[in-house]
């Protein structure tokens, strides 16, 4: 690699922590919720009291609720893995392509 692209890695990673930290950084007081509970409160306040069908399965297992991080890790490991299996299914019809390309 290099010494250019070396820079550009760096600005790059450096650009991402800014885009990460800057929020947290300037919304002290904000408070973040997820559509969920969003969701419920728009519920409540057009139709009066909400009471959910179901609880979710880890927090009847556990027999507390989900702290909110914990939530979010498993939201991304669950796109992440959506994410590969999308790559993978993509790259396999790229390799096909190449495959009936190279047979004929």
């Amino acid at each position: 690699m290099s010494k250019k692209n070396k820079m550009i890695v760096a600005a790059l990673l450096i650009a991402c922590v800014f885009i990460a930290v800057i929020p947290f950084l300037t919304l002290k007081d904000a408070e973040f919720g997820g559509s969920d509970d969003a969701g419920s409160v728009m519920v409540e306040e057009i139709h009066g009291e909400y009471e959910p069908w179901f609880t979710p399965i880890l927090e009847d297992f556990l027999g507390k609720e989900i702290p909110g991080e914990i939530e979010s890790l498993l939201f991304c490991v669950q796109t992440g893995i959506g994410v590969g299996v999308i790559a993978f299914i993509m790259g396999r019809f790229v390799e096909r392509k190449k495959w009936q390309n190279d047979s004929h």
